[in-house]
């Protein structure tokens, strides 16, 4: 399948595309509002509420914004390349999980992105509250898996 035609298909059958995608996709995080489909040989997400996905929306371009320098960017135009936008969104999943339960088991991933957002709205009224500096700290720190090392002979 040409890539373009992909992308078409992709949009037309995931209209609510969860922003969490890449973070879901690693099987290190969870939400009990995605929904899971394949098109081709490749695994899609897609929200099952428009309002949390607008809500997680709101919340990943913030992480992304608050984290720009923790990137080494000076701006940011449009998506980030595949390995930081998976440091942003897991990185900054771990740091609001960390944030409600600084002895969570971080090896766990996060078990549903849906009620973390909502335990933290619930402390710190909405996600414009959120101690950002504090949750960009766990995005510096996070590393996604180890790359793999090639054996030549």
């Amino acid at each position: 399948m040409e890539e373009n035609n992909y992308r078409d298909t992709y949009r037309s059958i995931n209209p609510l595309r969860c922003v969490f995608e890449k973070s879901i996709n690693t099987r290190r995080c969870h939400c009990s509002l995605s929904e899971r489909f394949n098109l081709a040989d490749r695994e899609g997400v897609r929200c099952t509420v428009d309002l949390a996905q607008k809500r997680c929306t709101t919340l990943l371009e913030t992480l992304r914004s608050k984290a720009i320098f923790t990137m080494q960017l000076t701006r940011i135009d449009g998506a980030l390349p595949h390995n930081k936008e998976i440091k942003v969104q897991t990185g900054g999943l771990l740091g609001l999980q960390n944030l409600i339960d600084p002895a969570y088991d971080e090896t766990l991933g996060i078990q549903d992105i849906h009620q973390l957002i909502n335990q933290a709205i619930e402390i710190y009224k909405s996600t414009d509250e959120f101690p950002y500096n504090e949750i960009v700290r766990k995005v510096a720190k996070f590393e996604g898996r180890n790359k793999r090392v090639k054996t030549g002979k």
